[in-house]
């Protein structure tokens, strides 16, 4: 595991430079890892980004167990981090109890946006509207009319992947087939790649022929798995199509990067509230690069855009599962 300062002594953490606690600001990764090649990742290269640009440094954690959330949080405040930045939903009840009792620190959530509390910036995104134009580009590339569809945690949050991709491939293709599985309901199934590519394999043998990995670290066993039975795969949140040049069909792009690198050039005067970040904010969209332009045909890419403009102005409107509680094309 590495840590940079992070979990530090009790004389090292409350150090205090000029008479002023520590203004460095703090990266909390979910659990799965900070290289999941993911959620995790993206998170790290938007950390990275604003190091390398200011020359400054940032204090990280990547959490083993549930009962480190509150424990991490407490020490970064203690040490006087500014923000700090956490990462996932299981960060709500955390933070809901560990902010109010240091009013004077900024804290960031990615994924939550439903706390009440004065001192926390909270962002989501609108994965249903990635989602939805990669469930396009799905169903437009399938030659089997079966699509499929791998999700981490069985929560609403990858339920609302989920909804969005089937409604786009659905536009696409009113007759498409679309599996759907959940790799299980605990933590543990943002990091089980064995089981990614067993629920791969299962999909592949009932005929689909893309397949869509919202998992975290989960994904890179859909990935490898997908490649090395030679259909077509797509990753989520960072751009993954590098992962297996020609076999990623595309990447649905969730800007967390950009979320935290926003937020540590904000530091202490970053904006609290809550923030959605959609097509029309450019916080969600698809990956195409060299290693995926000869799978997105123009006919494929003319789609997806004007969906995507539609979308942003309101000609289509993608149901979200959050609103609804289900999906309406789509059974899990």
């Amino acid at each position: 595991m590495t840590m940079m300062k992070s979990l530090m002594g009790a004389a090292a953490a409350l150090a205090l430079s000029a008479g002023a606690a520590l203004a460095e600001p703090a990266l909390i990764f979910d659990l799965g890892g900070k290289f999941d090649k993911s959620f995790n990742e993206a998170a790290f290269n938007g950390a990275q980004r604003w190091a390398e640009e200011t020359g400054g440094s940032f204090r990280e954690i990547e959490l083993q167990s549930e009962a480190q959330r509150e424990q991490a949080l407490r020490r970064f405040a203690e040490a006087g981090a500014n923000p700090i930045v956490t990462m996932g939903f299981a960060m709500a009840d955390p933070l809901s109890t560990v902010a109010p009792d240091y009013p004077d620190t900024k804290f960031v959530v990615i994924d939550v946006t439903w706390l009440d509390a004065p001192n926390i910036r909270q962002v989501g995104f609108a994965e249903h509207e990635g989602s939805y134009l990669v469930g396009m580009l799905a169903a437009m590339a399938s030659k089997s009319g079966t699509v499929g569809f791998i999700g981490g945690m069985d929560v609403p949050l990858i339920r609302h992947f989920g909804c969005g991709y089937a409604q786009g491939a659905k536009a696409a293709n009113p007759d498409i087939n679309i599996i759907a599985n959940m790799t299980g309901t605990t933590p543990a199934a943002w990091n089980d790649p064995v089981k990614g590519s067993e629920l791969t394999k299962a999909q592949i043998s009932q005929g689909a022929d893309v397949i869509y990995a919202a998992a975290g670290g989960t994904g890179v066993g859909v990935l490898q798995t997908a490649a090395d039975e030679g259909i077509l795969s797509i990753g989520v949140d960072s751009n993954q199509n590098h992962l297996h040049p020609g076999k990623v069909l595309t990447s649905m792009l969730k800007r967390v990067d950009v979320a935290v690198y926003n937020a540590m050039k904000a530091g202490e005067n970053v904006e609290p509230g809550v923030f959605v970040l959609g097509l029309a904010e450019d916080g969600v969209g698809y990956a195409v690069d060299e290693n995926n332009e000869s799978l997105i045909t123009d006919d494929m890419k003319a789609a997806a855009e004007d969906a995507r403009q539609k979308i942003i102005d309101g000609e289509i409107s993608v149901v979200s599962y959050y609103e609804n509680d289900s999906c309406p094309v789509l059974n899990f």
